[in-house]
């Protein structure tokens, strides 16, 4: 049988189109410089580094440990941690590391998750140092 319509011929560009619906490409949302355009993610992180910044001015020996934000803990146990700090080993500084998910979930807004934040920083901090966190922090518990 013939085809009434000729293929198209392979030189020939193809024609562009727009999606289905006629609305055009899509992109983001907001231009990258916006607080909108940051992920979840990259905002909780901007937390941690906030209230590592306030804490490292008290306790200039934090420049020297590792702050790490995790998804979620490794393991499963019966309480969900929002961190856990690690000593320093031979090879290894010591590490801190705060759980985004678990931290998320316990809060409503970004106001209560950045004093959530700051808590398990300061918490962690003070474990780490063998200290109680109103010695890391005097604000702690006030806010």
């Amino acid at each position: 049988m013939d085809s009434p319509v000729p293929p198209p011929h392979p030189s020939e560009p193809r024609a562009r189109r727009r999606d289905r619906h006629g609305r055009g490409m899509r992109g983001p949302v907001a231009p990258p410089q916006v607080p909108l355009s940051a992920s979840r993610a990259d905002s909780f992180r901007d937390l941690v580094q906030d209230s590592v910044e306030r804490l490292e001015r008290r306790w200039p020996q934090l420049a020297e440990v590792d702050f790490v934000v995790l998804d979620v803990p490794g393991t499963a146990e019966e309480t969900v941690p929002l961190g856990s700090a690690v000593s320093a080993e031979k090879e290894r500084p010591a590490q801190i590391v705060i759980y985004r998910r678990p931290v998320e979930i316990r809060t409503k807004n970004r106001d209560e998750r950045a004093l959530l934040v700051h808590e398990v920083v300061v918490e962690q901090v003070a474990e780490l140092l063998g200290l109680s966190p109103e010695s890391v922090d005097p604000r702690y518990g006030q806010e």
